[in-house]
């Protein structure tokens, strides 16, 4: 038996749709200071402001892409669990920044497995950005130091250039581009442009130039934009699609500040507008289908589409539990040098 566990990390979502379930969930969220990074008292009044009436629109949100087995993105995430536990010799757990199963819960129960000596803590996010994956790490790190626990945490960084991740996506979205289509949306989720700005180490790269991301500059290792424009060339060129068959776009836009753009919301109107009838949407800054894919693309978007004069989106599904995935997953349990 290996001295190594493995932690699986997500985002996270309401304990159900119960109007009280999901402000709890938004509080603990939007409380975060790498999500909303504001002073605490600035937070704190943004926060409750967002809490009186968000909540009841989320929470119809999530009622409409609800499983039987609760939240489709915990229950998803639990079958990539179960999946690469069936292929290990060293313990699986998964974990939640936000809402359960929590990342205290997963660490603790990695730490009461006998000979457990480390952790390699795997975030599911291709991309990085200190609202997903600096936020996890710095829980994990917490946790450990009030439990007094000697445990090594070793970090697998974003993935979106690993090549494991990269196979994944194609093999499983390729079905789907293998049908007519008119044009191919990537959608990220979005970030303010503040969060790109002090995560650039270089302090004159990103957003600086028209042109950043296109510009090769140390300021890439850690910039979400730039890490989905790379995934989308590789993954479109991988596809063999020329440029005017494909774009990209960011979404769930929060607040009045300025976003990385373009939209996607402004995007899929322009598509329409252009005569674009059959439109492919992809979310490849998720591994796992969520609110932000089931409904505010699948749903909302469709929509939209529509109402704009498209005749079908078709949502492509996130890698969920295909079995390349898990290939990548295991692979990188196995053999790849993981950052501590």
């Amino acid at each position: 038996m290996s001295d190594r566990g493995v932690l699986l990390v997500n985002l996270g979502s309401p304990a159900s749709t119960e109007v009280a379930d999901v402000r709890r969930y938004l509080n603990q969220f939007l409380m975060d200071p790498y999500v909303v990074d504001l002073p605490w008292p600035l937070r704190r009044l943004l926060v409750g402001l967002i809490l009186l009436l968000r909540p009841k629109k989320s929470a119809a949100a999530y009622a409409s892409i609800w499983w039987k087995e609760g939240s489709p993105l915990v229950a998803i995430s639990r079958k990539v669990q179960q999946a690469l536990q069936a292929r290990l010799d060293m313990p699986v757990e998964l974990a939640m920044r936000y809402g359960k199963p929590s990342i205290k819960r997963g660490i603790l129960a990695l730490a009461a497995r006998s000979g457990i000596k480390e952790i390699l803590f795997i975030p599911q996010y291709p991309q990085h950005a200190d609202s997903t994956i600096t936020t996890s790490i710095k829980e994990a790190e917490r946790v450990i130091a009030e439990q007094g626990l000697n445990l090594k945490l070793t970090i697998v960084p974003a993935f979106h250039s690993k090549p494991g991740y990269m196979d994944a996506l194609v093999a499983s979205a390729a079905p789907h581009l293998e049908q007519r289509f008119d044009h191919l949306l990537l959608s990220y989720h979005g970030l303010p442009e503040r969060h790109l700005r002090k995560a650039d180490p270089t302090n004159a790269h990103c957003l600086n130039y028209p042109d950043c991301c296109d510009q090769p500059s140390p300021a890439h290792a850690t910039c979400y934009r730039a890490q989905c424009v790379l995934v989308s060339k590789e993954f479109t060129s991988r596809m063999g699609l020329r440029d005017d068959q494909w774009s990209m776009s960011f979404q769930s836009r929060l607040g009045r500040d300025k976003w990385i753009e373009p939209y996607t919301e402004q995007r899929v109107d322009e598509l329409a507008a252009q005569g674009v009838k059959r439109l492919v949407v992809m979310c490849p800054a998720f591994v796992a289908d969520c609110i932000e894919t089931l409904e505010e693309i699948g749903d909302r978007a469709r929509e939209q589409f529509i109402e704009a004069g498209g005749e079908e989106l078709i949502l492509v599904p996130c890698l969920n539990d295909h079995p390349q995935w898990i290939d990548a997953l295991e692979q990188w349990c196995r053999t790849e040098p993981a950052v501590a």
